[in-house]
């Protein structure tokens, strides 16, 4: 395994259900992020591909512009997954408890993971699934920044720098028998951290670790 039993608890270790009752209503980092992970999607993702949005909320990021032929969201707050208006389906489930996704083998040309890598307990388990469900050459991208729910990201997540953190997710993917060498596109801003606090310049950083699953000859 990637990770050792110390590396997956979360400050806050109470049932994650409890934690997600409530609705949030809120986009989790900046405009500069969502523009540059919109741009990414036009980039990787082509029309009517069968997308898999997963631990998802209220509003995927898709180019507005680009009709699919599926949209399946995932998350934790049914009232969230409601209102996202690119979902043709979605459902709740808690991958901390139940690691298995109820889809299809080879069923998703694209699985899209924003901002929500960090609260995973069992990663290996969940890019193991998230192979699974791509089909032969279909591609994940897992985007995320520097903000966290922090009492429920894991022990490793939280302890380590930012760039670790993009090794950190790396790994999960080579971890995985079947992906391509992951692929990193990040902008970080190069202002002071004093100046980046007060939102002076700047804006959140952007991680993206994309892979494919490989296809066999």
């Amino acid at each position: 395994m990637l990770l050792r039993p110390q590396h997956r608890t979360k400050l806050n270790p109470n049932d994650d259900h409890l934690f997600y009752d409530f609705p949030r209503f809120v986009t989790h980092v900046d405009e500069g992020f969502i523009q540059q992970l919109t741009d990414l999607y036009r980039q990787r993702l082509q029309p009517q591909m069968r997308v898999f949005d997963m631990m998802s909320s209220w509003v995927s990021h898709l180019p507005p512009e680009m009709e699919f032929a599926l949209v399946e969201g995932h998350g934790m707050n049914d009232e969230e997954l409601a209102n996202n208006k690119r979902f043709n389906r979605y459902f709740v489930q808690n991958l901390n408890q139940n690691l298995q996704f109820p889809l299809e083998d080879a069923s998703f040309d694209a699985v899209l993971n924003t901002v929500s890598v960090q609260y995973l307990e069992y990663p290996e388990a969940t890019f193991t699934e998230i192979h699974r469900v791509l089909k032969p050459g279909g591609v994940a991208i897992v985007s995320f920044s520097n903000r966290m729910f922090y009492e429920k990201a894991i022990a490793i997540w939280r302890d380590s720098s930012e760039s670790e953190r993009v090794e950190l997710v790396k790994g999960y993917f080579t971890s995985v028998p079947g992906f391509t060498t992951p692929e990193v596109i990040s902008q970080v801003s190069n202002a002071p951290n004093l100046f980046q606090w007060l939102g002076v310049s700047g804006g959140d950083p952007f991680y993206a670790v994309i892979a494919y699953k490989q296809v066999e000859t």
